[in-house]
């Protein structure tokens, strides 16, 4: 900043500016404030001609430390300024199009972490990365609309890995993008909800390939209703080999072209009868028993899937109708009155039947279905999900490598082994204490509404619990010592939740409920277990607040 030719009036020492004072510069710059030795120096309001305005600290004739620029448009900028530009942290504010930033500047520019509102009611926002004035790096932006991205960026567009909602259209995103749209590998999710606003989710998914937005190259689409597609993709429609499986467990498989079947006959075959119960267990539909038979002597298992058959007729009536009572837990009643079991309601129909008290967690006995049952189009990340749904023929086919697991040792003779265990399951535990509903989510029907509301975001607590974080994804799983340490930093515990209390909370449905001596911290839990920990720690502070008050 040049200072020489300009008239002074103010203090002085020993012949030089010094003090307050007035510099009035060539061109008709002004400078008010403090000097030292000559020169400007401490904090002072320098004016040019154009009408830019500096006030704040000074060093050595130059804009150092502290200020504020203010524009002739009515912009402004409050921070940290380094040889006369902005750099350090600071806010600028618009005059005229209500943007605000705020964070870090390099030279001038915005650069490093910052957030920016884009109008005056702070409903469009960024906030994370900056490189040069871009959005670069990680951030979350805020649309008008509601819609939310957080990922990566680059050069102002969503770029590497990224999950975006559009809220208004049910929608999410999560995976990779590439200028801006989905590029590369990711999961778009399209939510329904029934019309009688139903609280618990069902959903369209598509898992696999996309290019420029669209689902492109190998992928699988999961449908609501409970079909499934896995195959080849191009431009949003299947084309190429795929495979095709139907709600009622039937198998497509062929070549598509632009979504349709090149063999329409052999397709038709495929779909499900007149019974349009998404549920329905139909005479001719196809368990899914995978490895599960593999244990079983080659030349025995069509014989075994014949007798693990018959067992399922005997009880298809109560097959049926404890399918329908739990996949209704937690919602409300619909017009069509059909709902898919989740896995939070399969895990509530296993506890209410005592299956955990065989010796095997809940938590276990998802990896032995994965195993045993499950397919390899399953991700795992599905595996331990409290969403994921399941039709009645998978249910069926879980119950059965659930009963295998527990009884086959306890079986005298191998010959029809599965319906040997899966008949003792059924009558032992199943029967007699199915549709007697515990626990703290699906016991009462007020709490479940309310709860529902709270399952996503305590579902994201729970995953960022998982232990085992080098192991595959379907190997992860919290445990009740993870639980103890989340009250621990959250500083729930006090004299009303003591930590006698919590361990009665969530040993109260074990067989020893009340010997807490043999409380083993270290044990796998589910969601659905997680989630009433919750809930009945809630409800107890609630009592002894209630309590508190009538006192």
């Amino acid at each position: 900043m040049t200072v020489t030719n300009f008239l002074y009036e103010g203090e002085t020492c020993q012949g030089q500016f010094h003090g307050e004072g007035v510099a009035h510069f060539e061109g008709g710059h002004m400078y008010k404030g403090m000097f030292s030795q000559g020169l400007m120096h401490g904090r002072g309001v320098y004016t040019w001609t154009d009408g830019v305005k500096y006030e704040g600290e000074f060093v050595s004739n130059v804009p150092m430390g502290r200020g504020v620029y203010t524009w002739l448009d009515g912009s402004s900028y409050d921070g940290d300024v380094y040889n006369a530009i902005r750099h350090g942290i600071g806010t600028h504010r618009g005059a005229t199009t209500s943007v605000v930033y705020r964070g870090q500047w390099h030279c001038g520019k915005r650069h490093g972490e910052g957030t920016v509102y884009y109008n005056q009611d702070g409903t469009s926002w960024y906030k994370g990365g900056w490189v040069n004035n871009n959005r670069e790096g990680w951030g979350v932006r805020c649309y008008p609309s509601g819609n939310i991205y957080q990922g990566e960026w680059k050069d102002n567009l969503r770029h590497g890995e990224g999950t975006m909602r559009w809220l208004k259209l049910g929608q999410q995103y999560d995976g990779t993008w590439q200028n801006g749209v989905q590029h590369g590998q990711g999961a778009d999710t399209w939510f329904l909800w029934r019309v009688d606003s139903s609280q618990f989710q069902q959903r369209n998914e598509y898992r696999g390939g996309f290019i420029q937005g669209q689902r492109h190259g190998h992928g699988t689409f999961y449908y609501a209703g409970g079909g499934m597609y896995r195959g080849e993709w191009k431009n949003n429609k299947k084309h190429g080999q795929g495979k095709f499986t139907f709600k009622n467990g039937k198998i497509f498989e062929g070549e598509f072209v632009d979504d349709d079947t090149t063999d329409l006959g052999r397709f038709l075959q495929c779909l499900p009868g007149p019974d349009n119960d998404p549920s329905g267990l139909v005479p001719d539909m196809a368990l899914v028993m995978g490895s599960l038979l593999e244990k079983i002597p080659k030349r025995r298992r069509d014989a075994e899937r014949k007798q693990v058959e018959c067992v399922i007729r005997r009880h298809n009536a109560e097959l049926r109708s404890i399918y329908s009572f739990y996949s209704r837990r937690g919602r409300a009643p619909s017009p069509d009155n059909t709902f898919l079991l989740s896995r939070l309601q399969f895990w509530r129909l296993l506890k209410d039947c005592n299956v955990h008290r065989h010796g095997i967690t809940l938590t276990q006995m998802d990896r032995f279905i994965s195993s045993d049952v499950l397919t390899p189009d399953i991700p795992p990340e599905e595996v331990h999900s409290p969403f994921t749904t399941m039709l009645l023929y998978r249910l069926v086919s879980c119950l059965v490598a659930v009963a295998y697991r527990i009884y086959h040792q306890d079986t005298v003779s191998p010959k029809d082994i599965l319906a040997s265990c899966f008949s003792k399951l059924m009558t032992d535990d199943i029967l007699p204490n199915a549709k007697n509903v515990k626990g703290f989510v699906f016991s009462h029907p007020d709490r479940a509404v309310v709860a529902a509301s709270y399952t996503e975001r305590c579902w994201e607590i729970f995953q960022s619990f998982c232990t085992a974080h080098t192991a595959p994804l379907a190997d992860r799983a919290a445990t009740n010592r993870h639980l103890v340490w989340l009250f621990k930093d959250l500083r729930l515990f006090d004299e009303k939740l003591t930590t006698r209390r919590f361990l009665e909370v969530i040993t109260a449905e074990n067989l020893d409920a009340g010997n807490l001596s043999n409380c083993n911290l270290d044990l796998e839990i589910t969601f659905l277990e997680f989630f009433e920990a919750l809930l009945g720690c809630a409800e107890l502070k609630c009592q002894q607040a209630g309590k508190s008050r009538q006192t």
